[in-house]
C-alpha cells in the first residue's frame, strides 16, 4: 500500500544520491523508528523534553537477570504507552535475559490502520 507520508529517517543519514537528509515514506517503518527512539533515549537526554524516553541503556550497569528483564518490560510498556499512545496500541511486551543480552519482543497495533505489527530487538548488556 502506497502512503502519502514523508518524515526524516531515523537514525539521521544523508542520502548519497541527492546529498539531502534521507526520508522515510513508509508509515509503519516510521512508527518502528519512533519506538526505537523511545527505547534508546534516556530521560534527560533531550533538552526540550527532559522526561522523554525510557532509558533502556541504563540497564547496562544492572545485573542481567529476570528481575532486570521484568523491570525493563514494565518500563518499555509504560514508556511506549505514554509517548506513542496516539500512534500505537501496545498489545504485549516480553523481555527475556539471555546471557549478556536482553531479548525484547513488542507486539503493537498501528492505530490509523488497525494493523498488527511486531518488533524484536536484542540489546547487549
Amino acid at each position: 500500500m502506497k502512503d502519502d507520508f514523508t518524515s526524516i529517517r531515523y537514525p539521521i543519514a544523508v542520502g548519497a544520491a541527492l546529498g539531502r537528509l534521507q526520508e522515510e515514506t513508509d508509515y509503519a517503518e516510521h512508527v518502528e523508528q519512533l519506538i526505537k527512539q523511545v527505547l534508546f533515549t534516556a530521560p534527560g537526554e533531550r533538552v526540550n523534553r527532559p522526561d522523554f524516553g525510557c532509558g533502556l541503556k541504563r540497564l547496562i550497569f544492572a545485573p542481567n537477570n529476570e528481575v532486570s528483564a521484568s523491570l525493563a518490560q514494565v518500563i518499555i510498556f509504560e514508556s511506549l504507552k505514554r509517548w506513542l499512545g496516539n500512534a500505537i496500541t501496545v498489545s504485549d511486551v516480553k523481555v527475556q535475559a539471555l546471557g549478556e543480552t536482553l531479548e525484547i519482543r513488542i507486539a503493537y497495533v498501528l492505530r490509523t490502520r488497525q494493523e498488527h505489527r511486531y518488533l524484536n530487538l536484542e540489546v547487549t548488556i
